[in-house]
């Protein structure tokens, strides 16, 4: 009976040992997220350093050039218009008449070179006469200089008249310049981004040298392009022609191809703030959403070199030493990688893993690390 006893304390210790060790002292399964290996395309880009905006290559600030009551604003904020439409119309009436003076005193002008030609050709005809006549001397020599006097004076008059009939169509020009200014129209097709008058305010001049301030501002939502720095640094990784790809928090979820058509010749160099280079890119699209405006903010990723079905990784699954974690077997195993092109998205995998393997992507924990049992709760879709 005693040794049935400590049989039984026996196995019931064992059995207390085993269920402890079924569950207490069990190893934890961690729950993972991976990534699949697929094979893909990598980009090796840069970004700029800090938000770029959208401008436009073809903004009007617009005003008459001239001093006027305004009588007509055809167009408004938003507005869309082609070239030559009005825009703004000033009172014409006073240049009307200016006009109409000038064309007045044109008139008398060509008048007067009409009477000095008439006036003219019968003094010439007259010393002529009266040279022939002083040949035969029928006429004394007093008589031949006053004739050729008077035909020299006539033909002196006709030019001067011929000048105030030059000065007279140049007076008739400036008047109708004049009166061209008071209607404003659209340089090019675009929209009216702003209008600082209004019907029945006195337009007033400038001081001598000084524009007048624009009335009208007015752009062309097609001429537009992506202004951005980029950091220092990738300076010599930059050339125009480089593919670009362009993002704005206005469009999410949606990019834009687009060209780098230009990169500054300077660095800039202000205070509190990290040296850039200015680049801008334009748009490859022809046909631009409508509410694509100038001023929004934007970000350019210039494309330096792209590579098609390669293998690849989220580059956030990437540890130090370019190591990754691999599920096989039901633990992580970390494996050494060769790493070729890569951005903030995905990085290009030369050796070390091969197509179809589990690579963990969900690393923010500390249990996650080689040799730990794991179960895969979940798979990123690339």
């Amino acid at each position: 009976m005693r040794w049935l006893k400590v049989l039984v304390v026996v196995a019931a210790l064992g059995g207390g040992i085993l269920a402890l060790r079924l569950t207490v002292f069990r190893s934890v399964m961690v729950p993972v997220t991976v990534c699949r290996i697929e094979a893909g395309r990598v980009e090796d880009t840069v970004v700029n350093s800090r938000a770029g905006t959208v401008q436009s290559r073809r903004r009007a600030g617009m005003s008459p050039g001239i001093s006027g009551l305004v009588t007509e604003i055809p167009v408004q904020k938003g507005s869309r218009v082609k070239r030559g439409d009005v825009l703004l119309r000033l009172d014409a009436s006073e240049h009307q008449a200016r006009v109409q003076l000038a064309l007045r005193s044109l008139e008398a002008a060509k008048a007067v070179a009409e009477q000095a030609r008439l006036e003219g050709e019968l003094a010439q005809q007259l010393s002529k006469r009266t040279q022939d006549l002083a040949r035969n001397h029928v006429v004394s020599a007093m008589a031949l200089d006053q004739d050729q006097n008077r035909a020299l004076s006539t033909a002196a008059a006709g030019l001067a008249a011929q000048a105030r009939m030059r000065e007279a169509e140049a007076a008739l020009e400036v008047a109708r310049t004049t009166l061209a200014k008071t209607v404003m129209t659209a340089p090019f097709d675009g929209v009216v981004l702003d209008i600082t008058t209004e019907v029945g305010e006195w337009i007033s001049p400038s001081p001598p040298g000084v524009m007048i301030p624009a009335v009208v501002d007015m752009i062309d939502p097609q001429a537009l392009y992506i202004s951005a720095p980029i950091d220092e640094a990738d300076v010599a990784r930059l050339r125009v022609g480089l593919p670009v790809r362009i993002t704005l928090d206005a469009f999410r979820g949606q990019s834009f191809a687009g060209t780098l058509n230009y990169v500054s010749s300077f660095v800039e160099t202000r205070q509190e703030q990290n040296r850039t280079l200015r680049v801008e890119a334009v748009f490859q699209e022809a046909k631009l959403p409508a509410n694509l405006l100038p001023g929004l903010s934007a970000d350019l990723e210039v494309i330096l070199e792209a590579r098609s079905q390669v293998l690849r990784i989220p580059t956030y699954a990437l540890l130090e030493g370019s190591r990754v974690l691999v599920v096989q077997g039901g633990r992580l195993v970390a494996k050494k990688v060769a790493t070729g092109l890569h951005n903030w998205s995905y990085t290009e995998i030369a050796s070390g893993l091969s197509a179809g393997e589990l690579v963990v992507v969900s690393l923010d924990r500390p249990e996650v690390k080689a040799g730990a049992r794991v179960v895969v709760a979940g798979e990123v879709d690339k």
